[in-house]
């Protein structure tokens, strides 16, 4: 059906977007034909989009197009929208004269009545109710929402340039922390045969302390440390390790909404890490070595969790 095959495109072009930070601003000036309009945008870390708008009451009727657009748009991020308009003199208030006359005459009988000599301040009397009416300003109309709509999209693209130009510096933070955690867990797979041969010396104590005085042959002793010494054994929390450096590269060079994808797949990494920790734990000199790296693929991994909350 024609209507099923039109969000594919959406979603790839969504796809292609470049890595955006949640932090940055913009500000556009433009001339429209009700004056001059000026959009401020501020946006900074959040977990969705949250949308903040700022303006006269007269803008009011276009808030709702402004937001779809923003929508459109921006996938993430606390976003502040300043919208004002200075009003031309055309279409602003205008005076009432014959009201203005009435306070002058007023004023005027007043003061030769009580004897005073002053005169009449014209700053004074266009605060007085009445005097410029309001509510003769010329209605904002569809002409200007189309001019705000535009200056609207303008600043948008401003504001996501600076984002993704943010992004493109969290983005090789992140990949230089990636290349290091890939490093590092080289590094233990280097040295996980040396591990292995520790474990089973180690189990295969613990099974005669334990196990001395009730005759198992040696055979078997030796049988039930290499299985216990293969379910302490971390090859596989390395390759889960390998394949989790490998989405979170792949998800860094497709872009778009990277934030919440990378989140969830630090803290899996992080599980994995700390699995590691505790099955290295006391097993001498390579348990050191191995938890020294291990450690330090943590410190990678907080780093990037740090980096990847910023990111939209």
């Amino acid at each position: 059906m024609p209507s099923s095959a039109k969000p594919a495109p959406q979603q790839s072009d969504r796809a292609a977007r470049p890595v955006r930070s949640m932090t940055g601003y913009a500000l556009l000036r433009t001339k429209t034909s009700a004056g001059e309009l000026t959009i401020a945008l501020r946006s900074v870390n959040h977990r969705g989009l949250d949308l903040h708008f700022y303006h006269a009451s007269e803008l009011a009727p276009f808030e709702n197009a402004m937001r779809d657009l923003l929508k459109q748009e921006m996938g993430r991020g606390h976003i502040e929208i300043r919208v004002a308009l200075q009003r031309d003199p055309a279409t602003a208030a205008v005076g009432n004269s014959q009201k203005l006359r009435q306070y002058v005459n007023l004023f005027q009988q007043l003061a030769q009545e009580l004897g005073l000599e002053a005169k009449p301040d014209l700053n004074m009397f266009f605060t007085l109710p009445g005097v410029l009416d309001a509510s003769q300003e010329r209605a904002l109309g569809d002409d200007f929402g189309a001019e705000l709509q535009s200056a609207l999209a303008a600043c948008i693209r401003d504001l996501n340039a600076y984002r993704e130009r943010e992004g493109r510096e969290l983005l090789q933070a992140l990949e230089a922390e990636t290349a290091a955690l890939e490093q590092q867990a080289a590094d233990i797979t280097a040295i996980r045969s040396e591990a292995i041969a520790h474990f089973h010396n180690r189990l295969r104590e613990r099974l005669r302390n334990l196990l001395n005085e009730s005759g198992i042959p040696e055979a078997r002793l030796m049988e039930e440390a290499a299985l216990l010494a293969d379910k302490s054994d971390i090859q596989e929390e390395l390759t889960r390790l390998a394949v989790h450096a490998g989405e979170l590269r792949r998800i860094l060079q497709e872009g778009s909404e990277a934030g919440k994808r990378l989140d969830f797949l630090l803290q899996e990494m992080n599980r994995e890490t700390n699995t590691m920790l505790s099955k290295t734990s006391g097993i001498g000199e390579t348990g050191l070595t191995i938890t020294s790296l291990a450690l330090a693929i943590k410190a990678n991994i907080e780093r990037m969790r740090e980096q990847a909350l910023n990111l939209e």
